[in-house]
């Protein structure tokens, strides 16, 4: 080789090498992301989300710095339909994930978020409740796993770590909370992704492989020893819908032998409510000792904390209790915060629509990573620090349950539903002449369904036709806009 053709070789080295460095230097430093699932989360159940009496400082502070979605919803009201919305930012349709039944095989082959955040360098984990299937074992994308099999259990539960399913000792909140603090602590060369699914506050049950569901232990929802007395005789707050026999919700009206009509003695025993509550008590507390470890690193501000329900729960509203899956917005409507003080307005209650499927396009646009390709969700970093949603901002949503075998009132009540800023559409897919509308300006606690009003013909007309263009629509495509 000639001196020319060494040095003209030697000067592309040192210019590639010169830009790799530079852009590496102009990059800004990937943050950490920690999401927090929170099982069966109401929207209204702590502090900043204005209720009465639940203790949940550290929740409340992250809506103190951070931003609180107002209008956060899943697209499917079901656990593990709505979890994998969450990894994929798929509608249920599309991800394969229809219900709680044995799913295993097709949860291992989701493209996640995880999946290319461990492809892009980060350092990833996962701690607590998949329930995409009972396979315990760690599905693609996760350097670390501490895996429950199906619900897991409350109190001593077996955990999937280190290549085999062995019994932890202890309460099920603290042992994620002491695991997820070893995985904070570790190696700190590289950005980590830690999704941290809390078994709180799902009752402890075990899941059968068809889907159905048997109680253990005590059963129930079982809190923490410190927590037993917490809220003890405290009034429970009530919408005002509760009670409420549903004479005008022919799905829900229907006679089935055995089961009582809903109404006032259907409603979620209030004792049951205290004890969700007192779960989340735990909950707080894990969020408020990870936050100091955070701080105590030196790196509180440059993580990213999501916390986030995968469905609502019903206290009682229309009579109903525990059922969730239906599409009212008790079970629909979910807590949303975020905290990241680069990007996030400290105390900002961004309004737009946003759904459980934008959750992992936002947690790869947040650590500057190629978005998954073909789905259906979007990031929701514009609506961090913005007076108001982008233009092009969706206007409904798709929501969509599929019949399983768990509870019977809920049985041939598979639907698909639409929901934009004012109004919804229900339509059930084995019940016929008992589809649902509602004008959630005029009617937000759901009273009145106009479904068969002849002035609201129109409007059924063209929520159906709104309902329709989103059940057509491939992964990927932008929300129909009338």
């Amino acid at each position: 080789m000639t001196l020319a053709k060494s040095f003209v070789r030697l000067s592309v080295l040192l210019g590639v090498s010169l830009l790799a460095s530079a852009g590496s230097a102009a990059a800004p430093d990937r943050p950490n992301i920690l999401l927090i699932v929170v099982d069966d989360l109401r929207f209204d159940d702590f502090g900043a989300a204005g209720h009465p009496f639940a203790r949940t400082p550290n929740i409340d502070r992250l809506a103190r710095e951070g931003a609180q979605f107002r209008n956060m919803f899943a697209v499917t009201p079901l656990c593990s339909p709505s979890r994998a919305s969450i990894v994929t930012g798929l509608y249920t349709r599309h991800h394969g994930i229809l219900d709680n039944t044995e799913r295993s095989a097709r949860s291992h082959e989701l493209q996640t978020f995880a999946r290319v955040l461990h492809a892009n360098g980060y350092r990833t984990g996962f701690i607590g409740k998949w329930h995409m299937g009972n396979d315990p074992t760690p599905r693609p994308g996760f350097d670390d796993w501490s895996g429950m099999k199906g619900q897991g259990e409350a109190i001593d539960p077996e955990l999937y770590e280190n290549g085999r399913l062995a019994r932890v000792t202890g309460y099920v909140t603290d042992i994620f909370t002491e695991r997820a603090l070893r995985f904070i602590g570790g190696e700190r060369a590289r950005p980590f992704l830690l999704m941290l699914s809390h078994k709180a506050l799902h009752p402890n049950i075990v899941q059968q492989a068809d889907g159905s569901t048997v109680p253990i232990g005590e059963g129930g929802f079982i809190p923490a020893e410190r927590h037993k007395n917490l809220y003890a005789g405290v009034p429970i707050p009530r919408r005002a819908n509760y009670g409420v026999p549903p004479r005008d919700k022919p799905a829900l009206a229907r006679r089935i032998e055995g089961l009582a009509p809903l109404g006032p003695a259907t409603v979620t025993p209030d004792e049951t409510i205290r004890d969700r509550l007192r779960m989340l008590a735990a909950v707080d507390e894990s969020l408020g000792r990870i936050m100091e470890a955070l701080a105590q690193q030196g790196v509180l501000d440059k993580t990213v904390i999501m916390l986030v329900g995968d469905n609502g729960y019903f206290y009682g509203e229309h009579g109903l209790s525990d059922e969730r899956r239906l599409a009212y917005e008790e079970s629909i409507r979910l807590p949303l915060l975020v905290r990241y003080p680069p990007k996030v307005r400290a105390g900002a209650t961004p309004a737009a629509l946003a759904l459980t499927i934008d959750i992992a396009p936002t947690i790869l646009d947040l650590a500057a990573a190629k978005p998954l390709p073909g789905i259906d969700g979007r990031s929701l970093v514009p609506l961090f620090d913005a007076q108001g949603p982008p233009p092009d901002w969706r206007r409904s949503f798709l929501i969509e349950y599929t019949t399983d075998i768990v509870f019977p009132r809920i049985l041939k009540m598979g639907y698909d539903a639409v929901r934009d800023e004012r109004y919804k559409f229900v339509r059930y897919r084995e019940l016929e002449g008992m589809n649902e509308l509602y004008d959630l300006q005029q009617d937000p606690f759901e009273l009145k369904n106009l479904v068969g009003s002849a002035s609201s013909s129109e409007l059924r007309r063209r929520m159906e036709g709104d309902l329709n263009a989103l059940l057509a629509s491939p992964p990927g495509a932008p929300a129909p806009r009338r």
